[in-house]
């Protein structure tokens, strides 16, 4: 049995209906996305209330309460692209309804955010976390009275990873880790090597392409089940009121593309047994997020408001009768100061310089000041009940420490101390960014006197240096950093500390990264030119005579490597050095070889051989980001620091561990090395405030990634 995930504020522990026991990138492309739109549409689909007696009615539903009359308007996320679709392979502000209120899959949310059984009874994992069995309850129902089995998951899956759809998110869902599912979306592999199989009709097996907790995939959006039959039907349209089939406590009664839709309860539901399921409310209207929330909420527009800004925050808290409806809420997001990987030569690579700055910024009042109190200061990459939040040994606030160290670094009072750069991201898209870096920046020149330059930049420069690995024009500094997770993850224990982990080669000491850097600033490196030929050259590559530098390094290469994994723990072996069922490098290298000899014209020559080229040597791809050839792995193995090896195994070894104790330490390695070493300085974490109706309870709002309230079948009205 597997154990511990999320609560509404955090982790917390995973339930099993047999048993609770401890064990345990996505794409970053919607990280932070808490935007707001008004867009119009007209309505297209309707549907009424059914009045025949439902399964559910003839089988023993569980409602243990009187269904509330009182429909509530809750507002939903806005973001860029809105609720156009309720597709669950896509990623957008409808997985704030598709998951858990109009869709129910194996596991999801639980009122208070832990993740419990719902179509599933329980599971067993074997082959030390590679194979996962689910178990599904026979009394599931889909709204039209079918039964909900193994099948409909398996269809719901394999669409998503289905070579037909290859916009689909499939990051975003438990196929994301599933043996050989990428080489079917990509159309280099056949349905039959899914690792997916319908053992019964009550009974599904996943097995993973390597180790990893699957639990926490389990609610989101791309792992909800859909119903064959009408999807088959209606390929585009299937999710309008008048062709929706849905297995959750709600279905579609109307939805408005872009503004709304109006959520009736799913007569034929029956919940997971031992679960509340489902709260009072009948029906309730989902409405686009209004740009004047409280006042909306004054005027009777709304039951549920956001306040966002410190004018309404304050309007709230100087008013006792709406103070009394205000909820708060902490949300999985730490914002901080990030070191920027710069590889120009400064103060920063010393170590007492990184520690005095990070010794010298006190989070309150900037939390006060510039956030209105609307934010929690932290020291560490976490809040009190995030898992890792006791294991993590911050650098506390202590001015006086941080002038000595500065001054033992040879730079007493900021003395002879040249300016350093603080990037934050432009007003338009992060209102609150250039006023923390001023806020920051006006600390470390009030305690250390050093000056900051503050520089602005758009989302795109401003991703490229938080996520990224090396970029030229970066000076040396620090970014206004940030994360949060986009669901509950063994992965997203150390929200985001690890940014700076994403590339190779972007922490340690200034001669690695010098050396690393020409793999992410050049189209090429130049040292695996000079050694191996260059790929521009189109004559090059067509000859055997050309093979020979390359067949020369990948046999030195792969000796290398093989010998050097073999040295390492098992468990860094088994979860992502030498994985089983994946391709060796000599099989690799092997299949490279093999497509030269089958290319017949010299275009096709050079071809595979600039793909020999690139598996060995290393090249830019743009952004930030470079392709790291195995000349440059074996680089790095020799010359990398044992804190440096440390950090980066323990963040791969993270992924592949199933059991939660380990995780969580394994996270806090991470957090701690990031702090200790000054590369990670946590300012504050995110909290969500909320208005909520008097008599309204069970609103959660969403703690992930896009904001919002989400999991709306727990609404109770009791006024």
């Amino acid at each position: 049995m597997i154990g511990n995930a999320v609560t509404s504020g955090g982790f917390a522990p995973y339930r099993d209906a047999r048993d609770t026991q401890s064990l345990r990138e996505g794409n970053k492309e919607m990280k932070g996305v808490k935007t707001k739109a008004l867009a119009g549409a007209a309505v297209i689909g309707m549907v009424a209330v059914p009045s025949a007696p439902s399964w559910a009615s003839q089988h023993g539903a569980r409602s243990t309460k009187a269904v509330s009359s009182f429909v509530p308007t809750v507002p939903i996320v806005a973001a860029a692209p809105a609720v156009q679709t309720l597709d669950p392979s896509d990623w957008a502000a409808q997985i704030l309804v598709d998951q858990g209120t109009l869709m129910e899959g194996l596991y999801g949310y639980s009122p208070t955010g832990q993740i419990v059984p719902k179509i599933a009874t329980h599971y067993t994992v074997s082959d030390g976390g590679l194979v996962w069995t689910f178990y599904l309850r026979h009394n599931a129902r889909w709204s039209n009275g079918a039964p909900v089995t193994a099948q409909d998951f398996y269809y719901s899956w394999m669409r998503t990873a289905s070579p037909k759809n290859s916009s689909d998110s499939m990051w975003a869902s438990v196929m994301n880790y599933v043996s050989e599912s990428y080489p079917y979306h990509d159309g280099s592999a056949p349905a039959s090597a899914v690792g997916v199989k319908v053992i019964n009709p009550y009974e599904i097996q996943l097995r993973l392409s390597a180790p990893h907790n699957i639990l926490g995939e389990m609610p989101i959006t791309g792992s909800m089940p859909l119903y064959p039959p009408s999807v088959e039907a209606h390929p585009t349209t299937w999710y309008l009121p008048k062709y929706f089939v849905g297995d959750g406590p709600y279905i579609l009664k109307s939805f408005t593309p872009s503004e709304g839709m109006t959520l009736v309860r799913n007569p034929d539901y029956v919940g997971a047994p031992g679960e509340p399921n489902v709260g009072n409310i009948n029906e309730m209207k989902l409405v686009t997020q209004s740009s004047v929330p409280v006042e909306d909420y004054l005027a009777g527009k709304l039951d549920i408001a956001d306040v966002t800004t410190p004018s309404d925050y304050k309007y709230v808290l100087d008013h006792p009768s709406l103070k009394s409806q205000l909820h708060v809420q902490t949300d999985n997001q730490v914002e901080y100061l990030q070191w920027d990987k710069s590889t120009e030569d400064s103060p920063l690579e010393n170590l007492s310089v990184r520690k005095a700055i990070a010794m010298a910024v006190d989070r309150q009042p900037i939390v006060n000041s510039v956030l209105a109190g609307m934010a929690g200061p932290t020291n560490v990459f976490g809040y009190k009940g995030w898992p890792t939040y006791s294991l993590q040994h911050p650098l506390t606030y202590n001015v006086q420490k941080a002038r000595q160290l500065l001054a033992q670094a040879g730079y007493p009072g900021g003395k002879g101390f040249p300016t350093i750069e603080i990037y934050a991201e432009v007003a338009s898209v992060s209102p609150n960014s250039v006023p923390i870096a001023e806020a920051v920046a006006a600390e470390l020149k009030q305690n250390l006197g050093i000056n900051c330059q503050i520089t602005p930049e758009n989302a795109t420069l401003f991703g490229d240096i938080t996520y990224a690995g090396l970029n030229s024009f970066v000076k040396p500094g620090y970014v206004i950093g940030g994360g949060t997770p986009n669901w509950v993850d063994v992965t997203s224990l150390p929200i985001e500390s690890n940014q700076d982990l994403y590339n190779y080669g972007t922490v340690g000491p200034l001669s690695f990264r010098q050396h690393m850097s020409a793999a992410f600033y050049n189209a090429y490196d130049p040292s695996d030119v000079a050694l191996m030929g260059n790929p521009t050259n189109t004559s090059e590559g067509t000859t055997p005579a050309d093979w020979v530098p390359l067949e020369k390094a990948a046999k030195a290469d792969i000796a290398y490597l093989n010998a050097w994994n073999a040295k390492q723990p098992a468990a860094y072996r088994k979860t992502y050095l030498d994985v089983p069922g994946t391709e060796t490098n000599q099989q690799l290298w092997n299949g490279l070889l093999q497509a030269w000899h089958q290319a017949k014209t010299p275009a096709a020559l050079h071809t595979a051989w600039v793909n020999a080229w690139k598996f060995l040597g290393s090249y830019s791809i743009g952004n930030g980001g470079a392709n790291i050839g195995l000349n440059e792995k074996v680089w790095i193995k020799q010359h990398e620091t044992e804190a440096i090896h440390n950090v980066y195994m323990w963040n791969h070894e993270l992924g592949g561990t199933v059991n939660q104790q380990q995780a969580d330490h394994l996270a806090a390695n991470i957090d701690n090395y990031m702090l200790q070493q000054g590369y990670g300085i946590p300012l504050y974490y995110y909290e969500t405030f909320l208005l909520e109706k008097p008599g309204l309870t069970g609103v959660l709002a969403n703690p992930w990634s896009w904001g919002g309230v989400f999991q709306m079948q727990y609404l109770n009205y009791n006024g």
